[in-house]
Formats: C-alpha cells, structure tokens, sequence
C-alpha cells in the first residue's frame, strides 16, 4: 500500500482524535444520567422522609432555601 502524504496522516489523526473525544463524550453523558437518576431518587426519598415527618436537629440540617436551590439548580443546570 502506498505510504500517506503529510495531509492523509494528519486527516487519519484528526479522525482517531475525534472518534476518541466522540467515545468520551458518551461515557460522560452516561455517568451524567446515572447521577441524574440518582439525584432525584434521592430527591424522592428525601420528600418521603420530609412528608412523615421526620427532621435533622437544627446543628445539622442544612439552611432550608440554600439545601432546595442547591438540589434545584445541580439538577436544572445537567439538563
């Protein structure tokens, strides 16, 4: 087979990079999902414990309005 000019290794270059940063890509987007799920399940056990009443002494809850945006805005913001 013939040997490839400059320009034909670098484009071979170019292809394998980006089919590394394209196999990447997914791989994150995976773990993005599988934390997403997570989130909000906890999310549902955390309504489920708040909604039967049970709460954290005050020395160890986190401020309530800064615990709700925080989860609100983690989970908006991996949309």
């Amino acid at each position: 087979m013939a040997e490839l000019t400059d320009q034909q290794g670098h484009l071979q270059q170019v292809l394998e990079q980006q089919k590394t940063l394209v196999a990447e890509i997914n791989e994150l987007n995976n773990t993005v999902a599988t934390k997403r799920e997570m989130a909000l399940k906890l999310q549902g056990v955390r309504e489920y414990l708040e909604q039967t009443g049970v709460t954290l002494p005050e020395s160890e809850a986190p401020a309530e309005g800064e615990a709700a945006e925080q989860a609100a805005t983690e989970v908006v913001e991996g949309e």
